[in-house]
């Protein structure tokens, strides 16, 4: 499961980080000498596109690397892109306002997943300095008039922190799982088209591949696609595709017009999401970090009227490849003695099945209030890999232009899961030495946790978690926003940390912009945690990578261990 569990860290994979950017160089200089437009004039020294759009291109010369230097040095200081008096308007007139300015915010509109916006997404709006520098090329010129665009980010992160278990250290904090380190956390390289959504008279389409490498792969890793980085080999940097789908939007289905997504996207409720621009803050809160991430399935968002927008679709659990439904593996030890599956063969994955997803968004007509109410993953719910059965609200309120909140809460939990305090079965579990029974993951490193049930005779029980976040954001102006992030997080049973009991952490981050392409978000955090009656302090072998006596500080190998921490972190994102 993604990052559900800790695990011992790897070595960097050199050789796929250098392949990375040996292609993105080859994608740069192939630009540089692809066939050039006509020549433009020279640069006037009293030009600036902010005042007259018009003379952008005599602004940013010819040649790929001069474009693309000139892009960053005129957009530096700035809070946005020049803006073209005569581009198609961004959102349909009768729609709310745009929520928030980005930047100094991660977003335009409150977040939600699982299509594009509804009456304020244009073909081609990604403000871009490749696409820019690409603009006077064949190439640049074929993708802005078929809609393709390709863009991406690094980013780079580290910290300070009070744990010093240079492996998995800061478990369970999110996002910056090394104490004490500076690391690649993602470079991301999307490719896409964006179906118009603001026109209501014709069928657009879209798509998107995306590709992510970094420590942060670990966080989005589904089960079954490239998942043996992270499941087989536990690598401490690693490559996955968060994003892998085709859609289309039908304005004539609903008031508003109905968008359909077919493939793997990110699921749909959260204030947070995997990609580094998207979020307020660096680190993530725990509320994030443990539900579910992404999913393979159809997907619908249909625009009842201006205010209210339904989600609805059909999945194949959560974090899991569809092609998992129904597969199935043999098992090593049928019969009597094997406490979950006596027969010949047990399921790949008990989660993986069709699963329902529906969402209810209601938005103000001025925009400073927006509720979305979710169901995510619903199924069996039969303990599986991350099978969660996700059910929250998020809530996004806006007091003036400098303060906004947003808030997040929600209960997730699978059913019988088996139980980590009955000693008896756990002796018996064939992944800690013994030959009794085993489960579909006995073999997989990182795999998903058992349950510290109440009960220490029971063979399995239910897992719940309570879970709730706060953002409170001002903003003096847009290039600077302050984050407070109260969080507390209840792990009833243990099954998602590994430690029954609730975790509380409160941070204070701050995002200052550069330019719309480079930004920084220093932080601090302070986590403490307190066991409850099922933490007996029983665990499994060191070799799983948790000690269910202690959190912060601790997990890897099971020694050591903390129940407060303090970290100081912060990171830098770079777009291009």
């Amino acid at each position: 499961m993604k990052s559900k569990a800790p695990f011992a860290s790897r070595p960097a994979r050199k050789n796929l980080s250098l392949a990375l950017v040996a292609s993105a160089v080859s994608v740069l200089c192939a630009a540089q000498s692809a066939h050039a437009a006509d020549a433009a004039p020279a640069a006037s020294a009293k030009c600036d596109p902010y005042q007259n759009y018009s003379c952008l291109d005599s602004y940013l010369g010819n040649g790929f690397w001069e474009r693309l230097g000139n892009y960053y040095e005129l957009e530096w200081g700035k809070d946005g892109a020049p803006a073209d008096d005569k581009a198609p308007p961004g959102r349909r007139e009768n729609f709310p306002p745009q929520a928030q300015p980005a930047p100094p915010m991660p977003f335009t509109e409150w977040p939600y997943g699982g299509g594009e916006l509804l009456g304020a997404t244009r073909t081609g709006s990604i403000d871009s300095p490749l696409m820019v520098a690409l603009g006077n090329t064949s190439v640049g010129q074929w993708m802005n008039e078929k809609g393709f665009q390709t863009y991406g980010w690094v980013n780079v992160g580290g910290n300070v922190s009070t744990n010093d278990n240079r492996s998995g250290g800061n478990w369970p904090a999110a996002y910056f799982y090394n104490p004490n380190t500076v690391q690649l956390d993602q470079v991301v390289m999307y490719l896409d088209r964006f179906p118009d959504t603001v026109q209501k008279e014709n069928i657009d389409w879209g798509i998107r591949f995306s590709a992510i490498y970094g420590e942060n792969y670990r966080y989005t890793t589904e089960y079954g696609y490239m998942s043996k980085q992270m499941l087989g080999s536990n690598h401490n940097m690693g490559f996955d595709s968060p994003m892998i789908y085709a859609e289309w939007f039908f304005p004539k289905i609903a008031a508003e017009g109905t968008e359909i997504r077919v493939g793997r996207y990110i699921a749909i409720p959260d204030i947070e999401a995997q990609l580094a621009p998207n979020n307020y803050m660096y680190s993530h809160s725990m509320t994030y970090g443990f539900d579910n991430y992404t999913n393979e399935g159809v997907i619908a968002i249909s625009g009842i009227d201006k205010n209210n927008f339904l989600t609805y679709g059909v999945e194949i659990g959560t974090d899991t490849a569809f092609y998992h439904m129904n597969q199935t593996l043999n098992n090593p030890y049928p019969g009597s003695q094997n406490p979950f599956y006596q027969g010949r063969t047990m399921p790949v994955d008990p989660g993986a099945v069709p699963s329902l997803v529906a969402s209810w968004r209601w938005q103000s007509d001025d925009a400073k209030d927006d509720i979305s109410v979710t169901v995510n993953g619903w199924n069996h719910a039969k303990w599986g890999y991350n099978n969660q059965q996700w059910a929250g609200f998020t809530y996004y309120h806006v007091f003036n232009d400098k303060w906004h909140l947003a808030y997040e809460a929600y209960h997730e939990g699978e059913r019988g899961v088996p139980n980590q305090n009955n000693t008896s079965l756990m002796s018996g579990y064939a992944g800690n030495g013994g030959s009794q029974w085993t489960t579909p993951f006995a073999s997989m490193l990182n795999g998903p946790n058992f349950a510290q049930c109440a009960s220490s005779t029971a063979n399995a029980c239910n897992s719940n978690l309570y879970a709730t976040v706060l953002y409170i954001n001002y903003s003096p102006d847009h290039l600077n926003n302050f984050s407070i992030r109260p969080e507390i997080f209840d792990d009833v049973q243990g099954q998602r940390s590994g430690n029954a009991g609730i975790y509380k952490n409160f941070a204070l981050g701050w995002q200052h912009w550069f330019s719309p392409q480079l930004e920084v978000r220093p932080e601090i955090n302070w986590m403490n945690f307190s066991k409850n009656s099922n933490n007996h302090g029983l665990g499994l072998a060191q070799g799983y990578g948790f000690n269910a006596n202690s959190t912060f500080g601790g997990l890897a190998g099971g020694s050591g261990g903390k129940d407060h921490a303090m970290i100081v972190a912060g990171d830098v994102i770079f777009h291009f």
